[in-house]
Formats: structure tokens, C-alpha cells, sequence
């Protein structure tokens, strides 16, 4: 079943069990595994619910153990500093006794100062491009394995600036996608808007890092897995307006690809920025594909 912006707030409302530690639970979205960005969502919001009057602008996470979507996950804060201008605060997410993902999170009182950043590059509007599903359609997909996938990503949209590009071909380890928050509008405040571009900026991501060699993470010879995500907020922004996700992979050695992103607002302003590392490996028994389009 399809989710609302609405469910991704509900995520987002963590349960405070006591004092800096917090507990939080996974939609039934039929994923083996926990996605990545819900973690990273959920622990920069523990991690905020022990800040006052400062915003996050960095976080860096490690991915220790695949999460169990099934049972909750215990969120415990550590008050690193509290200083005269920044806050850092350490988070540990657990699951049956053991750290599936750490996540150390900055916040900064709000100032002024100097001013730019790399424009964006040239894509159509998002509005003159298909969605994920209709892509899946126009390739064949059935409408099973189409409803699956919406099922599993929502309530993002992804609107890809270069669909005509196939899997199998060899190119440029470089794609872009518009990327948002749908089924409805985010509440207003820019807690919620931080950590629902830290759910979405997990997105697709990795998927840079195969291309230049012809495969799909869809491939079922693939073995993929996120091992770090790091994310920068630069300027005010919502998550439930489309963002243009630009994503490159510089490098990929020893079984590993390494991807940056850039996320522009509508009026092409840089607002985030991004780097992750992931386990890419060709498996000895592949398994069997479950009709993933990307």
C-alpha cells in the first residue's frame, strides 16, 4: 500500500522511552531489510529532540548491521557538546541487543556570512518527465511487480532527467533525478523538512556507482549495501517541492563505490549536498530479482 506524507511524519514522531534515548518503528513496506534513510531520518531526529534553538547543517552516519523492519529500533543520544555556537550530538541505533547504525549529527546557531555555490546544471522540468512507474510500464515491468516498487519507495516521487538511458549500456557514472516528498504537503516546520531529505537523500544514490560498468542494482548478480552517508544542509528548503538530485561516482575499487549528490531547490539554489560509500560485489549465488527499477 502506497503512503502519504502524513506516514512519513508518523516515522518521524520518535516515542521517548526516557531521557536521550527514543524508540521508533518501520512501515510494513515489504523491504527485507530497514531502509537506510529511514535511519538516518529517525536518528537525526532523536539527535534533534535534544537540541534547542540550533539546526542540523551536517551529519555523518556508518551502517553497522542490516536493520530488522519487523521489531523497533532504540535510538539513545549521547550530549557530546553543547558550545558557543555549535552542538554535537552522537546517536547509536539498536536492534536485539546490538548497534545496527551510529550517527554523529552538528547543529549551528543560525549567521550570517559569505554566500555561493556551484550552479546547477541544465534539466528539463519535472513536470515534462515520466515517473519511476511509468518508465517500469514503457519496459515492460507487469503491474505487480510496478505496484511493488511504488509500494516500497513511497512517499517519494522520482521523475529520472535521463529515462532513455538503459541498464545495460556503459556510460558516465552520472545521472540525475527530480526527487521529493509526495502524497500530500510536509507540516511546515523545518525540523521535519531536515529529516525527510535525509530519508529521500538515500535514494538512488548508490546506483551511480554501477553504471559506468553496465549493471543495474536491480541485476540479481548484484550485492549492494549502503556503508556510510554523509549530508551537508546549506540553505532553507521543503522536502515536499521537487529537488533536482544530481549524483556522480568518482570512484569504484576493492568491491566498493563511492557517490556524491547535489540537491538543488526549484529555483536551481544548492540546499544539500551528499556523499556515500557502498558495498557493490558480484555474488556467487545471485538471488532472484524482485522487479526493482533502479
Amino acid at each position: 500500500m502506497s503512503r502519504s506524507a502524513a506516514d512519513l511524519v508518523a516515522i518521524l514522531e520518535l516515542e521517548m522511552i526516557e531521557k536521550d534515548i527514543f524508540r521508533g518503528y518501520s512501515p510494513a513496506n515489504g523491504w527485507k531489510r530497514t531502509f537506510g534513510g529511514q535511519v538516518i531520518a529517525q536518528a537525526l531526529m532523536a539527535a534533534t529532540r535534544t537540541v534547542e534553538g540550533r539546526a542540523a547543517h551536517s551529519l555523518h552516519g556508518y551502517f553497522i548491521l542490516p536493520g530488522d523492519p519487523e521489531a523497533p529500533i532504540v535510538f539513545e543520544v549521547d550530549r557530546i557538546r553543547d558550545g558557543g555556537s555549535f552542538t554535537t550530538r552522537r546517536v547509536v541505533a539498536i536492534q536485539h541487543g546490538r548497534a545496527i547504525f551510529s550517527l554523529s549529527a552538528s547543529f549551528h546557531a543560525d549567521e550570517k556570512g559569505f554566500d555561493h555555490f556551484i550552479p546547477a546544471p541544465d534539466a528539463p522540468d519535472p513536470e515534462t518527465l515520466h515517473d519511476v512507474a511509468q518508465l517500469m510500464h514503457f519496459r515492460g515491468r507487469t503491474a505487480e511487480q510496478i505496484q511493488r516498487f511504488v509500494d516500497r519507495i513511497s512517499p517519494v516521487e522520482l521523475r529520472p532527467v535521463e529515462p532513455q538511458r538503459s541498464a545495460s549500456e556503459k556510460r558516465e557514472p552520472r545521472q540525475s533525478q527530480w526527487i521529493r516528498v509526495g502524497g500530500g504537503p510536509l507540516p511546515d516546520d523545518p525540523i521535519i523538512h531536515r529529516a525527510a531529505l535525509a530519508f529521500l537523500s538515500d535514494m538512488t544514490l548508490l546506483s551511480a556507482s554501477i553504471i559506468a560498468h553496465g549493471r543495474s542494482l536491480a541485476d540479481p548478480e548484484i550485492q549492494a549495501a549502503s556503508l556510510d552517508h554523509a549530508l551537508w544542509l546549506h540553505r532553507p528548503f521543503r522536502a515536499d517541492e521537487w529537488l533536482l538530485y544530481v549524483q556522480d561516482s568518482p570512484s569504484a575499487s576493492g568491491a566498493r563505490g563511492f557517490t556524491r549528490g547535489l540537491l538543488y531547490s526549484r529555483d536551481r539554489r544548492l540546499v544539500a549536498s551528499v556523499a556515500q560509500e557502498g558495498l557493490i560485489r558480484l555474488r556467487t549465488r545471485p538471488e532472484k530479482p524482485e522487479g526493482s527499477g533502479t
